[in-house]
């Protein structure tokens, strides 16, 4: 009987064992929130994605330093969709079905976001998207902290007009939806400007573009028209460190032949012999130069983070820098992860941006941002020649384009649709 009870005794001692085997990794999973990253580390996207990746890392560990939120680690959980569109999708249904992540910080493209799209919807997942893009979209599970058209491309073509007096236009893009869209719209509002059709020259070129000798010549060419050109680009990733060496090669200089981008930042001009490229031009919400005491602080805590105070910072970075202190404010105030109850609580929620002021996050899940243009310096930073007076806010359809006029999105009732149309009073097609 002795021996009995000691065999049972360790048959007990054994199944507490084991059951405490299956289940530490659940209670350990319960003690925090896990927060997904979603960016592409490897392919033609991660000269500019990788970073991304970096600075959520920061934001995470600089956020469990203040104790976490509700009480809880903020746990990461990086994934590699390798700059491969469809992988985007099939990585964020992982993040949300299998990790559990209560929002997702990722994307870079809009083929990207696109591909995601459906996914967050399907799932009722949160999307913070950091990076400028075309418009003409409004989810109610995605929030839009980069740059909405009437944030960068339509003041770029305004300042180019009034300040260097441009009249022939070359948009230059990669082949995806964020170049095309863009474009559609700058050549609608270029049109509603007096610009004729002859004076615009739009190309096209795929990811990882590297041969650019005859469409530089062909842009030179142009130019040569006796009308001031300008170069509008909506070139993206590692094609553009080709693109502007052949600038230089071919001696198109900025006081010539202006080139305005709105994908390249100091990150991808820190790869390259920026003495040619003085002058050319790039539209953003932030620049590292930009002198406030809330950026200094940032790009410090970037150099002690990376370990290389040679690392520059970005506008993608202040957006997503923006958009996580939103969501560590929505759950706060909503007391809870959940989705529905996040979505709700973040409508209105106000967070610093790096310039100086404060951003805050509209009914139509886009945010109020400053407009900068800054010209290429030799040190590949940006010197600011121009900005707005006051936060812009994002527009989530173009004014410029007939059939999205009319549009609005507003996630507030009673209205609650990202495409509600103000003549009809319908929310029609697709919910975004």
């Amino acid at each position: 009987m002795k021996k009995l009870s000691k065999n049972l005794k360790l048959l007990s001692v054994a199944a507490v064992a084991s059951y405490l085997t299956v289940t530490a990794p659940n209670a350990s999973a319960e003690d925090t929130i896990k927060v997904g990253v979603l960016h592409s580390l490897s392919g033609t996207m991660a000269i500019s994605e990788t970073t991304l990746k970096d600075t959520m890392l920061m934001l995470i560990e600089e956020q469990n330093k203040k104790g976490g939120l509700l009480g809880k680690k903020l746990e990461p959980v990086v994934v590699d969709p390798a700059s491969n569109w469809p992988l985007f999708a099939e990585k964020a249904r992982e993040l949300l079905t299998k990790d559990k992540v209560a929002a997702i910080f990722g994307c870079w493209t809009s083929v990207s976001r696109k591909s995601v799209l459906p996914v967050v919807e399907e799932l009722n997942g949160l999307l913070f998207y950091p990076v400028q893009y075309e418009g003409e979209e409004s989810s109610k599970n995605v929030f839009y902290t980069g740059a909405a058209p009437n944030q960068q491309a339509i003041p770029a073509v305004d300042y180019l007009m009034s300040d260097f007096g441009a009249e022939r236009w070359v948009l230059a893009g990669t082949d995806y939806v964020y170049p095309r869209t863009t474009n559609k719209i700058l050549e609608a509002y270029l049109k509603a400007k007096g610009v004729d059709e002859k004076d615009i020259m739009i190309n096209y070129t795929p990811f990882g573009h590297s041969d650019w000798q005859s469409i530089v010549s062909d842009i030179k060419k142009f130019g040569s028209a006796g009308k001031k050109t300008a170069v509008v680009s909506t070139i993206n990733g590692d094609a553009n460190i080709p693109f502007y060496k052949e600038l230089g090669n071919q001696g198109v200089s900025a006081e010539d032949i202006p080139v305005v981008a709105f994908s390249v930042g100091e990150e991808e001009l820190s790869g390259i012999d920026t003495k040619p490229l003085v002058g050319h031009l790039a539209a953003w919400n932030y620049f590292m130069s930009v002198d406030t005491t809330k950026n200094a602080a940032f790009i410090k805590q970037w150099h002690e983070f990376i370990k290389n105070p040679k690392r520059v910072t970005n506008d993608p970075m202040e957006a997503h820098y923006i958009g996580f202190n939103m969501w560590v404010k929505a759950v706060e105030k909503a007391g809870t992860t959940d989705p529905d109850a996040v979505q709700k609580a973040i409508i209105g929620v106000e967070a610093p941006n790096l310039t100086g002021g404060i951003s805050k996050m509209l009914p139509n899940h886009h945010i109020t941002k400053p407009v900068l243009i800054g010209e290429i310096q030799e040190d590949g930073q940006f010197l600011t020649v121009w900005q707005t007076n006051k936060l812009v806010p994002g527009d989530a359809w173009s004014d410029y384009l007939p059939e999205s006029k009319p549009i609005i999105a507003d996630w507030t009732p009673p209205i609650m649709c990202g495409n509600f149309n103000t003549e009809t009073k319908k929310c029609s097609g697709q919910n975004y």
